[in-house]
């Protein structure tokens, strides 16, 4: 007779993808809305291109001041990809540039697509050589192994990249440690922290720190616009030639309603961090008990979490990220089969030509391909309610269940292939 449809496919009621992109605030809605009324380009001298430019300056104090750092520090890009390109080719240019032994780069061996494959083209096209940092079955780098790195290879070094939490299973790096080993060796430290930005703290001023990446679409406000963190003390080559705008790193005409947008949306994530934090960790913890439960088979991967309103001083995990590996199922059946459930999220993996593949971030923690195909991303953010938890958890283990009957072969039973 076969397996029991879970029935037919509405629109997804529960949405645990925050961490590929959250639903805007009312605030940053209001206020992107507001300035593309008004229109008026922000280089424009007249009395619209000022109004503009107010815009674009406010939401700009808006994003330095949750980063600890000053307005003039803050470069507005189309998103994180796009700082993460211009920081990692503009310092590893500027570094060989200054001098022609600096063509190694640093970088995790769980970096973001828009870190690695940036350093991977220099690699290709620009002599670079990659010196990857291996990390440990919870996905976390070891500072002794960065240290055993600059001591080795310092003065070969163009600059060192670790992500600061990472986009799949949640692990926190030690920034601060990382960076402070670059810092006394004199060398460029970029971090990728658009997933931590306005959900732990996050600091750019820390010691070491060279620039930082953040996008507005992960914490409210809209896709289509981020910023990097470059202190004018940081040398960057540019990566876009023209009007000079962003301080000649990046021209072009700068989008006013989205700065805008950014800066109200992390102007409200701002309001209390601490109580947001404590509030999507329980309802995270809520959620991997609950799994484990229904699911025993199911292995949570990253570091265990700890008491939420222990962990906001140190966090070493994101506050919404439970991900999990279920065994003998295929990661993309089981997101067809939430999503049929009215539950959307992610696999955490990548697909190349409709062929399943296992994530890079899991392969580098050890964990067997086989293994790695079963991943499932649950995400949660502001919007999220113990009533979406509720959801997934009356629906995973039915879900698991009809994955695991059809195996690894990616058929979904009670689905047309």
């Amino acid at each position: 007779m076969g397996a029991p449809r879970i029935g037919p496919m509405p629109t997804p009621r529960v949405y645990m993808d925050h961490a590929a992109t959250t639903d805007m605030l009312p605030e940053a809605v209001e206020a992107y809305v507001a300035q593309a009324q008004r229109g008026g380009n922000p280089a424009s001298l007249h009395s619209g291109g000022r109004s503009a430019r107010m815009a674009l300056e406010t939401g700009r104090d808006s994003v330095a001041a949750a980063l600890n750092a000053e307005p003039v520090e803050i470069i507005l890009t189309s998103g994180g990809t796009e700082a993460d390109n211009m920081a990692v080719l503009g310092l590893f240019r500027a570094a060989r540039d200054a001098d022609s032994r600096r063509t190694v780069i640093a970088l995790s061996t769980v970096e973001h697509h828009a870190v690695s494959e940036a350093a991977e083209w220099l690699a290709a096209h620009e002599g670079a050589e990659l010196a990857w940092l291996e990390v440990d079955a919870d996905g976390r780098v070891d500072p002794d192994d960065l240290r055993e790195l600059l001591a080795r290879r310092g003065d070969e070094l163009a600059l060192v990249t670790v992500m600061w939490a990472n986009n799949e299973v949640g692990t926190v790096q030690p920034i601060a440690e990382l960076a402070a080993l670059c810092d006394r060796a004199g060398v460029s430290f970029h971090v990728d922290a658009v997933q931590a930005f306005c959900a732990v703290p996050v600091d750019a001023h820390l010691p070491g720190i060279s620039t930082l990446a953040v996008s507005a679409h992960k914490l409210g406000g809209p896709m289509g616009v981020g910023a990097l963190y470059a202190p004018r003390t940081v040398t960057l080559a540019a990566t876009s030639f023209g009007g000079g705008q962003e301080r000649s790193v990046r021209s072009g005409t700068v989008n006013a309603a989205g700065a805008a947008a950014f800066g109200a949306a992390v102007h409200a994530a701002q309001r209390d961090t601490h109580a947001e934090f404590v509030r999507r960790a329980r309802l995270r913890d809520t959620l991997v008990a609950g799994i484990r439960e229904r699911v025993p088979q199911a292995v949570l991967r990253g570091p265990e979490p700890g008491a939420p309103e222990d962990e906001w001083a140190h966090p070493t995990r994101l506050p919404g990220n439970a991900h999990f590996t279920f065994p003998g199922c295929e990661g993309d059946s089981m997101l067809f089969l939430f999503d049929a459930a009215g539950v959307a999220l992610s696999t955490g993996s990548a697909c190349n030509a409709g062929v399943p593949r296992a994530s890079h971030v899991l392969l580098a923690m050890g964990v067997p391909e086989e293994t790695a195909r079963g991943a499932q991303r649950f995400s949660l953010g502001h919007s999220s309610t113990p009533d979406d938890v509720t959801a997934v958890l009356a629906a995973v283990a039915e879900v698991y269940d009809r994955a695991h009957t059809a195996g690894l072969s990616g058929h979904v039973p009670g689905f047309a292939s």
